[in-house]
């Protein structure tokens, strides 16, 4: 459920709370982004070895080496060019069981993308007046937010959107069973985090933690009335005709639409599992949409365009902050990366078990977004998905 910026710590175990948690489990690979290999390179899939031998263009060979060299099950992108026209590209197999081509356009988890349609709504109702981006999370949560070195007195909004709120993450403690099959409610969710302290006191640093999202959507429904899911719906996807993307009913385990499975490996040289179900509560306003890489797309470029939010809070969400020496910048639920050929361009990305998710627009109206249905952990495999990312929009 994070745009990736470096890699999360490896293995430890605890007991917390009656439960034995595993820092390198699905949930924390949701959450901070430690990512796991897949071992098993499958062949290219039908339609994407037609393209291969007819000179494949460079985003088809990027995604051809992301199967071949870096062992991802699938590889998708959905591609909106200088010219307007949107391509769509597809590798390896969709079923590694059964060797079922890729469906085109294919639904996935889309992890921490969620994040940005959840700042979205929360600086929407800042142009409604109805919150403060200054304001103390007390302002809205009164009494809520407490614990070691933890006051929500002394923490805004804003830092909760940027990720330089201090707060420590949930999704560390919980372990890959737990993220498969339990369901959990947001307040459950942030007992969680609270049982630890502060990572940084508030505006200190930045730190990603998917606790500021979960505290995010706590003050949306506090102040709409509504469920997080349904204001997500009404003001965002509806509103741009986001056609395949939804935020899952609690239980719902499945993928709607047709889609390729998604792969997950833990520890590093243990068996690779279908993680394609799993319940999506442990993400909820930090990570728990589906959609497909055209409607992110889609998203994005009505976002950048001004269609989602006023120019004051557009401006707001892209007043970003440096992420350590990574070179990308964060903003409010949104980031920013330099391209190549020059410029920047605009996206989240996001990884949650099974799935990952990355691209994003440009100033000029070029969109990519490149999913890949394992998370890499290995270096060369997280370039090559930069990489792919960087020559869609640069070609």
């Amino acid at each position: 459920m994070r745009a990736r910026t470096q890699q999360g710590p490896r293995s430890s175990t605890r007991q917390q709370g009656g439960r034995r948690r595993r820092t390198v489990s699905a949930a924390a690979a949701m959450a901070i982004g430690v990512m796991t290999v897949a071992a098993l390179t499958p062949p290219a899939s039908s339609a994407s070895a037609a393209v291969a031998t007819a000179r494949p263009d460079a985003v088809q060979q990027a995604l051809n080496t992301l199967v071949r060299d870096d062992g991802m099950p699938a590889a998708l992108a959905s591609v909106k060019g200088r010219d307007g026209r949107t391509r769509m590209y597809t590798a390896g197999v969709g079923d590694l069981a059964t060797g079922s081509k890729v469906p085109r356009g294919g639904q996935v988890r889309i992890g921490s993308n969620t994040k940005a349609f959840t700042a979205v709504v929360v600086l929407q109702l800042v142009g409604e007046g109805k919150i403060a981006l200054d304001a103390d999370i007390d302002t809205y949560l009164p009494g809520l937010v407490r614990g070691k070195g933890i006051d929500g007195r002394r923490i805004t909004v804003r830092q909760l959107l940027q990720h330089t709120s201090g707060l420590p993450e949930y999704g560390l403690h919980i372990d890959d069973d737990e993220l498969r099959h339990w369901y959990f409610e947001p307040r459950e969710l942030l007992d969680i985090a609270l049982r630890y302290k502060a990572d940084a006191a508030p505006g200190e640093k930045w730190g990603y933690s998917n606790t500021n999202y979960l505290l995010a959507g706590l003050i949306v429904q506090k102040i709409t009335g509504r469920p997080l899911a349904e204001e997500i719906d009404r003001r965002i996807i509806k509103r741009v005709g986001l056609r395949h993307t939804y935020f899952p009913t609690p239980g719902d385990k499945t993928i709607r639409e047709p889609h390729p499975q998604g792969y997950h490996r833990n520890p590093a040289d243990g068996p690779l599992r279908d993680f394609t179900e799993i319940d999506p509560s442990a993400g909820w306003a930090a990570g728990q949409l589906i959609s497909t890489d055209s409607d992110l797309n889609r998203f994005f470029g009505a976002l950048l365009a001004g269609r989602l939010l006023p120019a004051a809070q557009l401006a707001e969400m892209r007043t970003t902050v440096p992420v350590g020496d990574s070179g990308m910048r964060y903003g409010l639920g949104l980031t920013s990366r330099t391209l190549s050929c020059g410029g920047v361009y605009w996206g989240h990305g996001g990884d949650i078990p099974g799935y990952e998710t990355r691209g994003g627009v440009t100033e000029d109206g070029r969109a990519v977004n490149v999913t890949v249905t394992s998370i890499p952990t290995d270096e060369a495999a997280v370039q090559h998905v930069k990489d792919a990312v960087d020559r869609a929009l640069c070609g």
